[in-house]
């Protein structure tokens, strides 16, 4: 499999102009933990995810070094620490040049590349343009497509999976952090709800998608007021089989 087989799009970013309380309400309101920052042209520069948002000032949790170990490192790095915890725009917490991968990068390498550099997330470019993004959670969902042993992707799963989302992106209760898999027209369907009556929208608009021979509903539902958080029907049951 490869990066575009699986790769969540379209992509939701951020300017290194929008502030950080814009930055944090988006991930929360969106349910993604990470987020590729873009400039006026859409090139990636950076990408900004929960992590930068753990030594804060108002957290009051900015690191507190001795005196020795901030002699060795220097003004510089006290410097930058500060700027981190006290920035009020993107750019002054992202992380520049993120590592990314192209569409036909196969998982395997996926893979190493987030272990080897310790990374969650890997923007998906095309020349300088985000396409999509691929994180733990859509290698899972992959994984968990795989242990169902169907037959590897082909041309028109590519073909039907792109049709779904273009199905889905039309409406306005298309899921957010939309995550399909297609095998053998096999669909497993996956991203966040917050309305139950999305589910089964979601499923008829795949199910009507030429070449669709079955759907797996993978779609979470999380409750907005609250914040709570429930798996689908389907992968709790196979969660209590096992």
């Amino acid at each position: 499999m490869r990066a575009h087989q699986i790769m969540t799009r379209p992509v939701i970013t951020v300017t290194p102009e929008t502030t950080i309380v814009e930055a944090a309400t988006t991930m929360l309101q969106r349910h993604i933990s990470g987020l590729p920052v873009v400039d006026a042209a859409g090139k990636l520069v950076g990408i900004v995810s929960e992590g930068d948002f753990i030594r804060r000032s108002e957290l009051g949790t900015q690191r507190k070094r001795g005196r020795f170990l901030t002699f060795i490192l220097g003004p510089g790095q006290t410097a930058t620490d500060f700027v981190h915890e006290h920035g009020r725009k993107v750019a002054e917490v992202m992380t520049p040049k993120p590592f990314t991968i192209t569409e036909d990068a196969r998982l395997e390498e996926i893979v190493a590349l987030m272990e080897r550099n310790h990374v969650k997330r890997l923007p998906v470019v095309r020349g300088d343009s985000v396409v999509g993004i691929v994180s733990r959670a859509n290698l899972l969902r992959a994984v968990a497509s795989l242990a169902r042993e169907i037959a590897d992707p082909t041309a028109d799963d590519d073909h039907i999976r792109n049709r779904i989302i273009d199905a889905l992106h039309k409406n306005e209760w298309c899921p957010q952090g939309l995550n399909i898999v297609v095998r053998d027209g096999i669909v497993d369907l996956g991203g966040i709800i917050t309305d139950e009556r999305s589910r089964q929208a979601s499923i008829v608009a795949a199910e009507n998608v030429a070449g669709v021979n079955k759907v797996h509903d993978h779609l979470c539902w999380v409750d907005p007021m609250s914040g709570l958080y429930f798996i689908a029907p389907e992968d709790d049951d196979l969660a209590k089989a096992g």
